[in-house]
Parts: structure tokens; C-alpha cells; sequence
């Protein structure tokens, strides 16, 4: 790859990884280009070069974070691992925002502020919670029959989820992560 075309994406990504941070710490309308190109040590316009309006980056952002995470949890079809081994893995997924990025779920954040985001962010958020659904359900149905009819598992996807999203919520607020190891304890045993 030429060297224009590497600093082009090296760049592309710098500021997309100060805008993830902007969000994940103050929500979609905390983040500005101007403090981008700040952080990144570029002009102004030079974030514009890389997208045409905070919508375009909102979406890339987002669209980003999830397929990242989607990678980090891995193939719920894996007949390698079991179905619990999958949900440590999500659990673990969770965790890792809490305790080392120190940061919300970018989409957890864009999901609290979905009426205010225009449309192709909040789509990409709610692309987040869909994949993030189906790959539950599916990771579910291969717990060794733990799960029951296909609602009960479509229920026990939104519990797991919404239970971390939550507990991720609660110990950001409180300051104490381990509310965040008791609820993760507890939806390993729920299924």
C-alpha cells in the first residue's frame, strides 16, 4: 500500500477512535470535529476529507464498533466451544469496556439517545442490539437444552443483554465494578 493511502486510513482511523471515545464517555452529541482534529492533530477540514458530516462518521463509528464486537464474541455457531463457553465469552466482552477501556457500550450509549440521533446512526445502533439478539439466541439454543421453546430463548437473549448493558450502566454509576460480576454471575446460571 502506498504511503499516502496507509496515512489516509491511519488517519481515518485516529479519528475514528476519538470519536468512539467522545461518545462512549459523553453520548453521539459530545462528539465535535473540531476536538477531533484537536486530539488527532489535524485541521478541521481535514475530518470532513475523511467524512462529509458527523451523521457519515456517527454511522462509520457505529457500524465499526459493531462488527468489532461481533468479532471479539465470535462465530455462536462454533462447534468448538460450548454454549456456555460462548456466553463467558460475551459476558467477557461486557467486562472488558467496564474494566479496561473504563468506557460504556458505544451502541448502549446511542441506544439512550436513539429519538435524538439522526437516521443512519441510529440505524447502526439498532443493527448493534439485532446482531447482538440473534447471536444470543443462537449461542442459547446450544446450551444443552437449558433453553426451552424458541420465545423462551428470545426472551433469555434480551434478559442476558439488557441484564450486562445494565449492570455495565450501574457500575459505571456507582463506581464498583463488582455489581457488574454479580449480575454476570448471575445470568451464567440463569442459563
Amino acid at each position: 500500500m502506498p504511503k499516502r493511502a496507509q496515512k489516509h486510513d491511519s488517519t481515518k482511523h485516529a479519528i475514528l477512535d476519538v470519536a468512539e471515545r467522545m461518545a462512549r464517555e459523553g453520548g453521539y452529541h459530545d462528539v465535535s470535529f473540531r476536538r477531533i482534529a484537536d486530539d488527532v492533530g489535524i485541521k478541521s477540514a481535514s475530518v470532513f476529507h475523511h467524512f462529509a458530516n458527523k451523521e457519515q462518521l456517527g454511522a462509520a463509528m457505529a457500524r465499526r464498533y459493531s462488527d468489532r464486537f461481533m468479532e471479539t464474541i465470535g462465530d455462536p455457531r462454533d462447534p468448538g466451544t460450548t454454549g456456555e463457553e460462548k456466553l463467558a465469552r460475551y459476558i467477557k466482552a461486557f467486562s472488558h469496556a467496564l474494566k479496561v477501556d473504563r468506557q460504556m457500550c458505544l451502541c448502549g450509549m446511542l441506544g439512550a439517545e436513539i429519538d435524538s440521533l439522526p437516521k443512519d446512526v441510529a440505524n447502526e445502533a439498532r443493527r448493534f442490539f439485532n446482531l447482538n439478539i440473534d447471536w444470543l439466541e443462537t449461542a442459547l439454543t446450544r446450551t444443552g437444552g437449558k433453553t426451552g421453546k424458541k420465545t423462551d430463548i428470545h426472551g433469555k437473549a434480551l434478559l442476558v443483554m439488557s441484564a450486562l448493558d445494565g449492570a455495565l450502566i450501574i457500575s459505571r454509576a456507582t463506581g464498583d465494578t463488582s455489581h457488574f460480576d454479580q449480575v454476570a454471575e448471575q445470568v451464567s446460571r440463569l442459563v
